[in-house]
């Protein structure tokens, strides 16, 4: 596709109405819409227990439990709302627990043993790819 140059674009926008424009300043926005796609699907393995603690992931964690060690699952996915079949196909996988979700952003965070969150996020991403034929990135750890 040839690249336009910005008087060309503006004429093939408002085409009639580009000689009443001309030398009117033009104000344009431009607007995200999300696709279908799983755009992010992380594991880590932090030692620090300030990850988890700046994750927001010690909330709700009873007294005597250490989280060290656990495996990060971080997942973002557009539309939105899909994190909600995510979060249940992640449950349904592996033996993981949701640390964070949010579907107003489309992000999804689980945690387990490595074992559990890799099997959790390639069902996952399994299911969003063969199954509603969603884009879907590779799964990288780190």
């Amino acid at each position: 596709m040839a690249t336009l140059l910005e008087k060309e674009y503006l004429e093939k926008i408002f085409q009639q109405d580009y000689e009443d424009l001309a030398g009117r300043t033009l104000r344009f926005t431009r607007v995200r819409i999300p696709g279908r796609e799983v755009c992010l699907a992380h594991i880590i393995t932090p030692t620090d227990e300030s990850v988890y603690q700046n994750l927001g992931l010690h909330i709700g964690v009873h007294d005597g439990e250490d989280h060290r060690g656990e495996s990060v699952g971080l997942m973002r996915f557009t539309p939105w709302e899909a994190v909600v079949a995510a979060a249940d196909a992640a449950l349904k996988a592996g033996n993981v627990e949701i640390g964070f979700m949010d579907r107003f952003c489309g992000t999804l965070i689980v945690t387990g043993r490595l074992a559990d969150v890799t099997s959790a996020m390639e069902s996952v991403v399994g299911f969003f790819r063969d199954e509603l034929g969603f884009p879907v990135c590779e799964i990288h750890r780190s």
